[in-house]
């Protein structure tokens, strides 16, 4: 029984070397694949950079489909979205820290502009991204949201700039309107392509989680801890989503009537689908999310478009 078990274990340990072998000759293979695609397409617009769909799982992706250490760009090209530069899951930082000491930080980088506004220099941006914030007293959270989200921003690429809509007074919080004055405003500033709406205590686990857009809107937050990184409902649409400004124009914006807490990234999600698009996600651990914690108490939660509202 002893030789038989032996026998049966280097049989296994064989089958995992070959197949790793495999996998290893795939990624070579696949290699060239990529090179040549991103050859062929790098004078195009706002298009994926892989118009092929392989059909390989999660893992296999994440360890072959990222362009080379030694890749090679120009800066007339247009960049990669999937840059060697993009390591996958990071190291996530809650400590406080101050506004202060993030402009401090940051203003040692020439290339941020007032507003956090950035572009790379070495590529043509795929994308021009405006990340709008809704914000009211969380002046703990956001620079913890901007330590992380402006690295990760750079090291994919990407045109960008932080829009912060602060609401005033004591009327219940209306988050959905915020992302509609964002929008307006950051328009005037810039002819952005991409929207990202981003809540300020969501913080990125992995910097493969690309925030440029798509042919289809986005829901980015597929995961977040203090959901045990699971779907809560497959209609959930909240935390980080994404749309092309052509897509936010054509579902009329966010609902304005949702004043409180919740319900409107639900109305989001009818209103994508009622015009014909649907919700695309990142696959495997790629849209995990760490959300600083908050407590909700003495703000209004939405329970209908009525006057029916309770205090937590």
């Amino acid at each position: 029984m002893k030789v038989l078990n032996t026998y049966l274990f280097m049989m296994q340990a064989q089958g995992i070397m070959i197949r790793e072998n495999m996998r290893t000759i795939g990624a070579q293979v696949y290699e060239q694949v990529v090179r040549s695609a991103y050859a062929k397409r790098n004078i195009s617009g706002n298009d994926s950079d892989y118009a092929v769909d392989l059909n390989h799982n999660e893992t296999f992706l994440q360890t072959t489909t990222f362009l080379p250490e030694d890749f090679t760009y120009f800066p007339n090209h247009t960049c990669p979205e999937r840059l060697p530069s993009m390591k996958g899951p990071t190291d996530v930082n809650m400590s406080e820290i101050s506004m202060e000491e993030i402009h401090q930080f940051f203003s040692q980088d020439p290339t941020i502009k007032l507003g956090g506004h950035w572009k790379p220099k070495d590529c043509v941006p795929r994308w021009k991204v405006a990340i709008l914030i809704p914000f009211r007293n969380r002046y703990e959270h956001l620079p913890v949201l901007f330590r992380h989200l402006i690295p990760m921003l750079q090291r994919q690429r990407l045109q960008f700039a932080f829009y912060v809509i602060e609401q005033a007074g004591t009327q219940p919080f209306n988050r959905a309107m915020l992302f509609n004055v964002g929008f307006r405003e950051a328009m005037k500033d810039l002819d952005w392509d991409c929207l990202i709406f981003h809540d300020v205590d969501h913080i990125p686990e992995n910097d493969r989680n690309y925030y440029g857009c798509g042919q289809m809107p986005r829901h980015f937050a597929a995961k977040l801890d203090k959901y045990m990184y699971l779907l809560p409902y497959n209609e959930f649409f909240g935390g980080v989503s994404g749309l092309t400004v052509e897509q936010f124009k054509k579902i009329n914006g966010f609902p304005n009537a949702f004043w409180g807490w919740g319900g409107e990234d639900d109305d989001l999600w009818n209103r994508v689908h009622y015009e014909g698009y649907f919700v695309t996600r990142p696959e495997g651990d790629t849209g995990k999310y760490k959300s600083i914690p908050h407590h909700h108490r003495g703000e209004v939660q939405f329970l209908g478009r009525q006057v029916n509202s309770f205090k937590l």
